[in-house]
C-alpha cells in the first residue's frame, strides 16, 4: 500500500520487456492453476481480502493455487509483473495509466478498493481544515505525489513546500504544525496511541479519486482470461468475507508480519469497513471489484491536464471491465 514506482524503475521495467521477459507458467499442479500475486508491500490488513480468499479456499474452489508475494521497498510490482516474476500485481489506476503512457502494456482487471485510503493528517488544532488551507505550509509527502500537484493546481496554491515522507510519525509527534501524507487505515492509530489528537483530510475528497486495482499484462489477460476472471471473483469473495469477520485472517497476518499487532489490525479492518474503501457507497457489497469507464476517463483527464503522461494514450486500453460481472 505504500509503494510508488520511480521513473528509473519504469525504465528498467520497459527494458526488461524489450529484452524478452520470462514467459508466464500456468501449468496445473494437482489440478490447480498456479497464480502469483505480487502485493504492494509487506503482508498487512490492507491485503486482508486476498489472504482470506487463500485461507478459506476461495481460490482453490476456482481451480487456482494463488501465492501471495510480499514486496520489499527496493522492488516494484510493475517490474515484477512485466518481467514475468509475478502474474498479477497491485497498484492504483493512475499508476496503471502512467505505466501505459511509459510503454508498459499492463491492464487493470478489477478494483481492489473503490477509493484510495490516502489522506493528509494534521494535529487537532491545525489551521488546515481544507485543501485550500495548505498554502503557506510544508507537507511531508511521497516523492512525485500526483495528488499534491492536482491539489496545488485546483486550489491555485502558490506556496506549498514538499518534503519527503519518512514513513514514520516521529516528526509529526514532535511538531504541532507538521502536515503528513498518510493512510487513514494506518498512521492515525499510532498517532492516537502516542497521545496525539489528529484530524485527516481524504485525498479523494479533493476530487482526485483513483481506484486501487489488481493488474496484469495485456498478454497474460488475453492468453488466460478464465484465470483472470476466476482470480477476480475469488478475491472479491475474499474481501467481503474479510470485512464480515477479519479475525482469522488477522491472526494469520500476525504470523507473516511480526511488525503488526492485534490492535493495529483491528483498527485497520474497522477503518476499511467504515470508510467504504472496498465496497464504495453500496454497503451491500454489490459494487466490490467493479470499475467504471467514467472514473478511468476522469483520472486520465486529470493526469493529462497536469502534464503527467508522456504523450496521449487511449485510456480504455489500460483496463478491462469484462472480468467483474
Amino acid at each position: 500500500m505504500k509503494r510508488l514506482l520511480s521513473k528509473t524503475a519504469v525504465l528498467l521495467a520497459i527494458c526488461s520487456i524489450f529484452a524478452g521477459c520470462k514467459s508466464h507458467d500456468t501449468a496445473t499442479t494437482n489440478g490447480l492453476t498456479p497464480v502469483r500475486l505480487q502485493l504492494d508491500w509487506y503482508p498487512q490488513p490492507e491485503h486482508g481480502g486476498f489472504y482470506t480468499a487463500q485461507l478459506l479456499g476461495y481460490y482453490k474452489a476456482e481451480g487456482l493455487d494463488v501465492t501471495l508475494l510480499p514486496l520489499s521497498q527496493y522492488e516494484s510490482a510493475a517490474t515484477m509483473v512485466t518481467s514475468g516474476k509475478a502474474d498479477i500485481g497491485l497498484a492504483s489506476s493512475d499508476q496503471v495509466l502512467e505505466w501505459n503512457a511509459n510503454g508498459l502494456p499492463v491492464l487493470a482487471i478489477c478494483a481492489t478498493m473503490q477509493h484510495d485510503p490516502q489522506a493528509i493528517m494534521v494535529h487537532k488544532d491545525s489551521p488546515i481544515h481544507d485543501f485550500k488551507d495548505l498554502d503557506g505550509h510544508t507537507i511531508a509527502a511521497q516523492t512525485g505525489a500526483v495528488w499534491l500537484k492536482f491539489v496545488t493546481a485546483k486550489y491555485n496554491l502558490h506556496n506549498v513546500r514538499q518534503i519527503p515522507s519518512t514513513m514514520s510519525i516521529a516528526s509529526f509527534l514532535s511538531d504541532q504544525g507538521y502536515v503528513q501524507q498518510i493512510f487513514v487505515t494506518n498512521e492515525p492509530f499510532f498517532a492516537k496511541q502516542a497521545g496525539a489528537e489528529v484530524r485527516t483530510l481524504m485525498i479523494s475528497g479533493s476530487g482526485y479519486d483513483p481506484y486501487r486495482v489488481s493488474f496484469t499484462t495485456r498478454e497474460f489477460a488475453a492468453a488466460h482470461p478464465d484465470v483472470v476472471a476466476k482470480f477476480a471473483r475469488a478475491s472479491i469473495r475474499g474481501w467481503l468475507a474479510y470485512l464480515h469477520d477479519p479475525s482469522a485472517t488477522n491472526e494469520y497476518l500476525l504470523k507473516l508480519n511480526p511488525a503488526l499487532n492485534a490492535q493495529q489490525e483491528a483498527f485497520t479492518a474497522q477503518a476499511l469497513g467504515d470508510g467504504g474503501f472496498i465496497t464504495g457507497g453500496d454497503a451491500s457489497g454489490a459494487q466490490t471489484g467493479h470499475m467504471t469507464a467514467e472514473r478511468w476517463q476522469a483520472t486520465y483527464d486529470q493526469l493529462k491536464s497536469l502534464g503527467i503522461l508522456n504523450g496521449s494514450i487511449d485510456p480504455t486500453t489500460a483496463y478491462s471491465l469484462k472480468f467483474v460481472q
